[in-house]
């Protein structure tokens, strides 16, 4: 007889291969047609809300596996609220304006560029922004990512502009934005005025000078020791700068009241250098032969002059805190045109602000005999002047970190220029801020003093940019007194218009049709008027997100629950829509921000398109299935950098293979059972059974908390593990002879398939947020009533089912288990057995817990070690190192042809006399 045909093996059309990349676009079709993220909106409406806001990534170029990253860990966020209960919305947005599509649209004209009108060249921008940003919809989609697509938001659309001049003017009325000449970071490249997050700081290398200030007074008194020491010889005062093409713009030079300077005799002459950096400020220089003739404290310098080395002003000495004794010489070159502090400076002893230097780096006619020299080519000139002049003490380079263009990568000048500036410091904005980033949770920690020192120590916002493609700033100027101003008791008009059209009809209208009031400057009355042609920064598009999106719709709500960004956006998006949102509703527009790494290469460095190490989603995608790409972005501690090679995938391969097969294995194990008629009572499964269902709540909670805490790593090792040790090594290794060789209907397969539908139905909820393709797929083979697993909710733990007792009576079990492998291991290799079926397994035990546990579980052990028989020694006592001693022999009695146990019951029943005495009674009923 076949008794094959008696077992009762698996059967599923679920399949073993996964085949993602061809399997996943079918699923994907099947969302879209059936309306899930609608569906879900319904489900969840009127719960508790759980707001993720999207931050915009940029409409240029297509996805990166970077951008991947963050919309797949937002996803999973929002997926795993959505299963808790909430209503989650989630609506993705783009940010669309800007310098690089300018740039890219620009670069494809070629020729053409200098024919196209600025409207055109907006519309070109447009048309170019909205093509990338279906690219990407449809690439952040084949992730699996579930979002309002059809109705995202785009901040170049109409109503968005409006709300971005609106929020502006807004700031406008508060007294927030001001013009001012004020330095700041400017790109020669790229000819505009940069926001503190473009700035990237790269290795540069510059020339490092000390060079002579003579002092035209000495701050001693003629009878002074000091006096009498250098008596009328001329005292030289010695800065140190790495930017010698600012110094035609200096006016004065630093000093901090609260330390002594020395005067130092060297190469016999006199020089003023801060005491603490007299040693480092001679070796950098070389000079080994110095003495100290004396020293002065830094407030007796206060408004002294010295000669200025390139022309014939004067450089007046003034004082500062922010003289540091670390590097240089304690006396600073000021420059207020090219400098923050300089600036600060500058403002307080009423200095002129010199900037002598237009958008292209190019010295203007103030800076005399450099007029026309590049800045940084103009830097050997001026060295080259300085030493003719005998003023140049000592000239090498340095390297170091130096800011550069985020966008062009070349390095930036500090330049001033009158610019549109948000004040941070207005209404106490700056402390407000402050005390908003200690009420937000940050994740990871570090996060809090990272965007804490930088909103602590940053300047005001440059908001102007000189470029085309944004929203324009809708100031006036006048044409007769130069005056500007924003008309912001006129505006209405513009906001109507705006939001009806776009901000285009800034660049195409006249001024009467933007203000048909009327509208003339209110310094001279004069009614010829221009329009501002700088743009708002980019960033500050997207910083407003908060009031255009959510404020604007009715399903999100402000403030949202979480932002979730890469950890540059402390410096980005995370700051500026922190002060917007301060200032004007007196609180952040998040409660949680969480922080994510970048992803590199094998060798630790950043993806690049130079570096020729980009891998695309998409490639990987079509290699692996995006499920794969899902479980790898959750696999590894996301607050930190993660690396991407073959060798980090191929065992994230090997992984979600585990867990499908165990899946695989689940599924194929019910398909003759109906949780309806055939599921047990919990009193009715066995102990075994009773211990799975106990793990079960231990991985209901860990995944839980690992999405409630963000650690997705968790859940991925909490599945992983589940699937591997518990499972496929344990439960359903022992569980294979009671499904497969016992009645199809007893109580002993029933409730092994009881267990193992509510461990499979618990499984596929808690992967779905990562496995999203997966577990859809897994879902219909569990015959629920929701049309997807993403409608449902997630597990959570039944009490009942945790018994602390008996984990600790199956912990003992498993570690005598371990020690029965390990026997029947070596009598495998002395040819003993074969299987491990093929053996008898003798325990000795001496003690009495171990004794009592295994006389418990007694008719269960040859089924929990996978051997043919179990006999148990009870010893008075065994060798002092050994709880226990485990002896391997052949088993009794004969193979049983269906179950393949040994036992001496084969060939008792005359009908089937190649089968055991329990594999008969099944057969015959």
């Amino acid at each position: 007889m076949d008794y094959k045909s008696t077992l009762n093996l698996p059967k599923t059309e679920f399949p073993m291969k996964a085949n993602l990349p061809q399997k996943e676009p079918i699923i994907l079709e099947q969302w879209r047609k059936m309306k899930i993220y609608h569906q879900l909106r319904q489900l969840r409406s009127g719960n508790p809300k759980y707001v993720l806001h999207d931050g915009p990534p940029y409409a240029n170029g297509e996805v990166h596996l970077g951008t991947a990253f963050n919309k797949v860990l937002k996803d999973i966020i929002v997926k795993s609220k959505s299963m808790q209960g909430f209503d989650s919305p989630y609506v993705p947005g783009w940010d669309c304006h800007g310098m690089p599509i300018e740039h890219q649209v620009i670069k494809n004209l070629r020729k053409e560029k200098k024919q196209v009108s600025q409207v055109e060249l907006r519309q070109l921008c447009r048309k170019y922004a909205a093509k990338y940003q279906a690219i990407q919809s449809e690439q952040f989609q084949r992730l699996g990512v579930l979002g309002d697509w059809d109705n995202p938001y785009l901040t170049m659309v109409p109503h968005y502009e409006a709300k971005i001049v609106e929020i502006f003017i807004q700031l406008a009325k508060k007294g927030y934005i001001y013009r001012g000449l004020k330095p700041i970071h400017w790109c020669t490249e790229c000819k505009t005025a940069l926001a503190e997050a473009e700035v990237e700081y790269s290795d540069h290398t510059s020339p490092s000078i000390y060079v002579k200030f003579k002092l035209k007074s000495v701050p001693w008194h003629p009878g002074d020791e000091l006096a009498r020491h250098i008596g009328k010889e001329p005292v030289y005062v010695i800065i140190w700068t790495t930017t010698p093409w600012t110094l035609p713009a200096n006016v004065a030079i630093a000093f901090n009241p609260n330390e002594e300077y020395a005067v130092v005799r060297a190469k016999g002459e006199n020089y003023i250098i801060a005491k603490a950096l007299v040693e480092t400020a001679m070796q950098s220089m070389h000079i080994k032969d110095y003495g100290i003739l004396g020293t002065i404290s830094g407030n007796k310098f206060e408004r002294l002059k010295a000669e200025h080395p390139l022309h014939q002003g004067d450089s007046l000495c003034v004082l500062a805190d922010y003289v540091k004794m670390d590097t240089g010489t304690g006396c600073v070159h000021t420059a207020p045109g090219h400098g923050q502090e300089d600036y600060i400076t500058g403002e307080k002893y009423g200095l002129p602000i010199l900037s002598p230097v237009d958008d292209s780096g190019v010295f203007t006619k103030e800076a005399g005999q450099w007029h026309g020299q590049k800045v940084f080519a103009a830097n050997k000139l001026i060295i080259e002047c300085l030493k003719r002049q005998g003023l140049l003490l000592y000239s090498d380079t340095i390297s170091h970190a130096y800011p550069h263009c985020w966008r062009c990568k070349h390095p930036l000048i500090f330049r001033a220029t009158r610019q549109w500036f948000f004040d941070v410091d207005k209404h106490n904005l700056r402390t407000r801020a402050l005390s908003e980033i200690d009420r937000v949770r940050w994740i990871p920690e570090w996060g809090h003093d990272k965007i804490h020192n930088l909103v602590a120590g940053r300047p005001d916002w440059c908001l102007s940019r000189q470029r085309a493609w944004g929203v324009p700033i809708p100031a006036l100027y006048c044409e007769h007194c130069a005056h500007g101003w924003l008309p912001l008791e006129h505006i209405d008009t513009l906001l109507s218009l705006i939001d009806k059209e776009g901000v285009d009809v800034w660049f195409s209208k006249e001024i009467e049709d933007l203000f048909p009031n009327g509208v003339q400057c209110p310094k001279c009355n004069s009614k010829k008027l221009k329009k501002e042609t700088d743009i708002l920064d980019v960033w500050f598009d997207s910083g407003v997100s908060w009031a255009a999106v959510l404020q604007e719709r009715p399903q999100l709500g402000f403030p949202c629950e979480i932002y979730l960004e890469a950890g540059d956006q402390h410096r980005g998006w995370f700051q500026v829509s922190l002060l917007p949102a301060v200032a004007l509703e007196n609180q952040a527009p998040y409660h949680i921000c969480i922080t994510h790494g970048l992803i590199l290469d094998a060798e630790g460095k950043k993806m690049s398109k130079s570096a020729g190490n980009v891998i695309s989603p998409q490639e990987l995608i079509d290699q692996y299935g995006a499920d794969v790409i899902r479980l790898w972005f959750a696999s590894g501690d996301y607050t930190t950098d993660i690396y991407l090679s073959n060798e980090i995938l191929t065992p994230l391969v090997e992984a979600y293979r585990k867990i499908r097969n165990t899946m695989r294995f689940i599924l194929g194990n019910l398909y003759d059972f109906n949780p309806d008629k055939n599921a047990v009572t919990y009193h009715q499964l066995l102990a075994i059974d009773h211990w799975a269902l106990h793990q079960l709540q231990k991985l209901i909670a860990e995944c839980t908390d690992g999405y409630n805490q963000f650690e997705f790593h968790r859940v991925y090792q909490a599945l992983y593990t589940f699937c591997t040790v518990e499972m496929s090594a344990f439960y359903l290794d022992i569980l294979k002879d009671r499904l497969y060789t016992s009645k199809s209907e007893s109580i002993e397969r029933r409730a092994a398939q009881t267990v193992l539908y509510e461990i499979g139905l618990a499984m596929v909820k808690l992967m779905a947020p990562i496995l999203s393709y997966t577990a859809e797929e897994i879902w219909p083979f569990l015959k629920q009533k929701e049309p997807s697993v993403h409608l449902t909710t997630m597990p959570t733990v039944n009490q009942m089912y945790l018994n602390q007792d008996l984990e600790r009576e199956w912990a003992g079990l498993i570690q005598i288990r371990t020690e029965v492998a390990k026997a029947l291991e070596v009598a495998r290799k002395e040819k003993q057995i074969g299987h491990s079926l093929d053996a008898k397994v003798k325990l000795s035990v001496a003690d009495k817990t171990l004794i009592q546990l295994l006389t418990k579980y007694e008719e269960h052990l040859a089924s929990i070690f996978i051997v043919s028989q179990v006999t148990l020694d009870v010893k008075e006592r065994l060798p002092a190192d050994r709880m226990i001693e485990v002896q391997v022999a052949p088993a009794d009695g004969k193979k049983c042809d269906r179950c393949w146990n040994y036992s001496v019951t084969v060939g008792e029943n005359k009908a089937h006399p190649t089968v055991c005495a329990r594999c008969a009674q099944v057969i015959t009923g």
